[in-house]
């Protein structure tokens, strides 16, 4: 019998407090343009309260990061903190002209 390489997975429910930025990046590569309807993913917890989350994963972990406004914000601007300019970027062409 095959075990699927995801049962072997470490699972863990992460909140936007404890984002690390390798989960963020995770993340942001993962939902560039945001997610969607498509990507959440809905569960009762043990206190049988209604969670919304979306996943990613590393390796050897199984992330599901739980959605909120502030991760929404978080995640846009990561995204732009990341892209934006450090002084390190490649000249274009016609810049060099």
């Amino acid at each position: 019998m095959k075990t699927s390489k995801n049962n072997n997975l470490k699972r863990v429910i992460v909140d936007f407090k404890k984002l690390t930025n390798t989960i963020m990046d995770l993340l942001v590569a993962k939902y560039p343009d945001g997610y969607n309807e498509d990507d959440i993913i809905v569960f009762r917890n043990a206190q049988n309260e209604v969670v919304e989350c979306v996943e990613v994963k590393t390796d050897d972990t199984f992330y599901l990061v739980k959605i909120s406004k502030r991760l929404v914000a978080a995640m846009e601007d990561y995204d732009e903190d990341s892209n934006g300019d450090d002084g390190n970027e490649i000249p274009e062409e016609s810049d060099l002209v």
